[in-house]
């Protein structure tokens, strides 16, 4: 991704957690400072620029070393400070994705993962952080609040622990997600003796997963209600699962997954392992890509990298090219945008449909994809089912897919397709050629 287009979306983030940008600065080098990221020179000129656009935190676009951003906070306050402002926070694109998490999260498991996540990035920084933290806090607030950012959540609770105190907090928090993680183990064994298969909604952040999942499911009797929606970054990020019909008749069952970003944290990665086990355990994956964004193919790549990190790379995928309503199609219609990727990009291996889940367009021909990728991964079934055993015969047809069915005098002989995770209960009356 080009230095411009990461910024814009530093800049996004930046919105998404409050703050208003006043300015921003780029410089190309070969080897970075060691003490300080960037050259003195272009550090003294972005202290100088406070003069003209007075502001009170400064964003790295990368992650800093703990004691970069120590010897950044030091030159701003031993240069010309600004008469309304004496101090700068300085954060880096991690604390500030910490924060997003911090104000998205809307649930326990959702909090517990996050907060584990703040402490253990705030641990090696927590010798600057104690020292400023009164005035930076404080001062902030009488200048419209915004010097929270990078300190929200377990920050301004638990801040005046020391590093004892906060080691043992984070081994209370893991072993709490642990807990949860068994809990989701146990949910998803339970859906696989079920055999209902499952498919996680995965994505770049803002690529339109939660509008989809809602689009699907809402007003056809699958889903009490919404999943909750917003025109911002990771405004999800806790799983929502909800039954799907197929075009077959079939059900399947629907994961709305945390989105995903450029440089996600790996902080967050490790914390939200509960979570994103429900993307690894997955029987198949339905990408959700903005075909409307200039930057498509990074988002793409940045997705496909993180999968392969949580060891999720290689399932069955089907990809859903979103938000075709405000692209101009390949035929040249106009839109309100344009489209990025073209015509065959994504469509060459089969597994690729253009939607708009906002508007409801393209969505039978995305749910049969996603059947057919279902059926690829099951088990072709040969079995002689006893009349006295019927409900496995019921089960064979709501589960799988029945080729042939015939009855018998010795029972219902069916052949057909069914998930691995039910061949154990038709073994016993499976036909042996």
């Amino acid at each position: 991704m080009r230095a411009d287009d990461s910024l814009d979306e530093l800049e996004r983030l930046a919105e998404t957690a409050g703050l208003a940008v006043v300015g921003r600065a780029v410089q190309h080098v070969e080897r970075i400072n060691p003490a300080t990221f960037i050259g003195k020179g272009k550090l003294e000129e972005i202290i100088a620029s406070r003069a003209d656009a007075p502001f009170d935190i400064v964003l790295f676009d990368e992650e800093l070393a703990p004691n970069q951003q120590r010897e950044i906070e030091t030159a701003f306050e031993s240069g010309p400070e600004h008469p309304a402002s004496a101090w700068v926070k300085v954060l880096d694109r991690t604390a500030l994705i910490l924060d997003i998490f911090a104000q998205h999260a809307r649930t326990k498991e959702g909090a517990l993962q996050v907060e584990l996540a703040q402490y253990e990035y705030r641990l090696p920084r927590l010798t600057r952080m104690w020292t400023h933290l009164a005035r930076q806090t404080g001062g902030a607030a009488g200048r419209g609040g915004t010097g929270g950012v990078g300190l929200r959540g377990p920050g301004e609770r638990q801040l005046e622990l020391d590093r004892r105190e906060i080691r043992a907090r984070i081994a209370l928090l893991k072993r709490q997600i642990e807990e949860i993680r068994k809990q989701r183990g146990e949910h998803r064994r339970k859906r696989k003796r079920e055999g209902m298969p499952v498919v996680a909604i995965v994505g770049y952040t803002n690529a339109g997963k939660s509008t989809l999942l809602n689009t699907l499911t809402i007003g056809n009797g699958s889903s009490p209600r919404g999943v909750h929606v917003a025109d911002e970054l990771f405004a999800t990020l806790d799983p929502t699962t909800r039954r799907v019909k197929l075009p077959g008749g079939s059900e399947a069952l629907f994961t709305d997954t945390v989105g995903f970003i450029q440089k996600l944290p790996t902080q967050l990665v490790a914390a939200f392992r509960a979570t994103l086990e429900e993307i690894t355990e997955a029987d198949v994956l339905l990408h959700v890509l903005d075909a409307s964004h200039q930057n498509v193919r990074e988002h793409a790549r940045a997705v496909e990298e993180t999968l392969e990190e949580i060891g999720a790379g290689g399932k069955p995928m089907v990809v859903a090219l979103n938000k075709m309503d405000r692209a101009q199609g390949s035929s040249g219609a106009e839109g309100q945008g344009r489209s990025w990727v073209t015509q065959d990009e994504f469509e060459r291996e089969g597994n690729a449909v253009r939607i708009s889940a906002l508007k409801g367009q393209g969505l039978e021909a995305l749910l049969a994809l996603v059947e057919k990728t279902i059926a690829e991964e099951m088990i072709e079934l040969h079995v002689r089912i006893p009349y006295s055993a019927n409900a496995l015969a019921a089960l064979f047809h709501q589960r799988g897919i029945v080729a042939r069915e015939e009855f018998t005098e010795q029972g219902t002989l069916i052949e057909g397709k069914i998930a691995r995770s039910l061949l154990a209960r038709f073994g016993k009356f499976k036909i042996r050629d």
